[in-house]
């Protein structure tokens, strides 16, 4: 399999954790209720985290010799992870964020079985560890219902 596949895949994650960044710090940003203070501290530490892993995912591809995407167009065609609504509860956001962990999670499942394939053993453990942190954010979001 060729560097292109692993590419091509990588796209695919970076165009999700940067959607999910976005809806993340919607969601920080207008979070309300009773919670509201730990809420929008978690929600920071994962899109804080996330403005990290972008940075990372891009310059993956970069080391492969193709140019990372970087429009909304792209990132549009590119996503599974929808678009957040600032007006929705707590509880709602909490819900849309663990479900979109999941959503991630095999987008990078799926990235992590063409870079075995393709032998990529260093994007096989960037993966492996973003694959990590999502597992942990599902869990923090929905320990948090």
């Amino acid at each position: 399999m060729s560097h292109t596949h692993v590419t091509d895949s990588l796209k695919s994650v970076l165009a999700d954790s940067y959607m999910l960044y976005l809806k993340t710090q919607n969601y920080h940003w207008n979070v309300e209720g009773p919670y509201f203070k730990s809420l929008h501290e978690l929600f920071e530490v994962q899109y804080t985290d996330l403005a990290m892993a972008i940075d990372e995912i891009a310059e993956l591809i970069r080391g492969l010799g193709e140019k990372a995407p970087a429009t909304w167009k792209a990132y549009a065609s590119l996503t599974v992870i929808k678009d957040g609504d600032e007006n929705i509860d707590a509880g709602q956001m909490v819900k849309d964020l663990a479900g979109d962990q999941d959503l991630i999670q095999k987008t990078l499942q799926q990235a992590l079985e063409v870079a075995q394939t393709a032998g990529d053993e260093v994007v096989t453990g960037a993966i492996v560890e973003r694959m990590t942190v999502h597992r942990k954010n599902k869990w923090m979001l929905e320990s948090s219902i």
